[in-house]
């Protein structure tokens, strides 16, 4: 006869070997994980320098690819490059940059004597007969079509457009309450449209060609609101904004934008924006050197030929424009890389920095208000 076994019975079976089972993969778990452990401290070292060794070489290998997907450089020699307040400044030392490395020269300003007498010092840097400095009186900020035909000018006697330097500005530096109302929209208006124009006025002809610069020239001050300046910092931020969004548009078509951060340059604008500068905005500017025009220059035309979108001058402006790069495009994978290492370092920097700044006002302040005192009782 067959024997018959109980449900029951059964169903202590299943649980018991189920049991078992689970018991034996807890055991497999913890014997793997004492294997792990029982790592003797040189092959630890070992997979540690291995994986040191990888990032290392995931590093080079995006190092030696950048160069490959970044932009052509342009070639300077017999370009055609508009500078738009090229008769001082900045804006000539880029013109005289430029013209030594065989371009041709359009100066575009509002005052046409200091237009001829750069053109006189321009030329002397000369690298071939062939060379020319075309000069050009017109308030860029003023009239589009004004700016357009001009632009349409130059072009017929010198070629297309190659690259264009938006270097026209001006700066006010004042306590909020103390600008004159209509100085806001001037600025706006000089700093903002006299390089909205300009480059609205070549952008076709760069696409049409497939290849172009343009160059907004703001400052630090377009990268940081500081005292004094707010009228002139929210113009030069604005110009991010536009680089920005039109790079964005033009990259397609092998045209590159580059933002020029350049701190205080001994300028004639800077000297005259001396004159009434506020205490406050002194000692902070006194926290940095001030930088040589052609030194400034130099770095701009340098990043503007790689197609490079920031150009900083100097620690300070390196440290900027990474703990400030936000959504900003990158030329290449490494200065993406490097912007992402250094950002909370440089982060930490600048508050010490933002620290020592409110300090300054602080202490402006209760020696004004000492001061008011003091006349008062007399």
């Amino acid at each position: 006869m067959l024997a018959h076994c109980c449900p029951c019975c059964l169903c202590s079976e299943s649980h018991t070997h189920s049991s078992r089972q689970t018991e034996k993969k807890a055991e497999d778990r913890e014997a793997q994980r004492g294997s792990v452990e029982r790592l003797d401290p040189f092959t630890q070292t070992i997979m540690l320098l291995l994986a040191a060794a990888f990032l290392v070489a995931f590093v080079l290998l995006l190092y030696m690819v950048s160069p490959l997907i970044s932009p052509k450089p342009l070639k300077l020699a017999g370009a055609h490059v508009v500078v738009t307040g090229g008769s001082s400044g900045i804006g000539k030392s880029i013109a005289i940059e430029c013209f030594k490395h065989g371009a041709f020269i359009t100066l575009v300003a509002r005052d046409e004597s200091k237009l001829l007498q750069a053109k006189k010092e321009i030329e002397k840097h000369s690298v071939n007969d062939k060379q020319v400095v075309l000069c050009i009186s017109v308030d860029v900020s003023k009239d589009y079509r004004q700016v357009e035909n001009v632009v349409k000018q130059a072009q017929e006697k010198l070629g297309p457009v190659d690259m264009l330097v938006n270097c026209a500005g001006t700066s006010i530096s004042a306590k909020f309450e103390e600008i004159e109302i209509d100085r806001f929209a001037r600025l706006m208006e000089v700093n903002y449209l006299g390089s909205v124009y300009p480059s609205r006025a070549v952008i076709s002809t760069m696409k049409e060609r497939r290849m172009g610069r343009i160059v907004f020239v703001s400052s630090q001050a377009g990268q940081l609101g500081l005292f004094g300046y707010t009228a002139y910092s929210p113009t030069k931020f604005a110009l991010r904004g536009l680089a920005e969004a039109l790079q964005m548009e033009v990259k397609p078509y092998n045209v590159y934008v580059t933002v020029a951060y350049p701190p205080d340059t001994d300028t004639p604008g800077f000297a005259e924006e001396n004159k009434s500068k506020p205490l406050e905005t002194k000692l902070i500017s006194e926290s940095s050197s001030i930088c040589q025009a052609d030194q400034v220059a130099r770095v701009i035309v340098k990043d503007a030929v790689q197609g490079n979108f920031n150009s900083s001058i100097g620690s300070d402006g390196y440290m900027l424009s990474s703990v400030t790069c936000g959504m900003s495009p990158v030329t290449t994978i490494t200065e993406g890389l490097q912007q992402v290492v250094t950002m909370g370092l440089f982060r930490t920097i600048a508050l010490f920095y933002l620290g020592s700044f409110d300090s300054i006002v602080r202490r402006c302040m209760m020696q004004q208000q000492r001061c008011q005192k003091a006349d008062k009782t007399d």
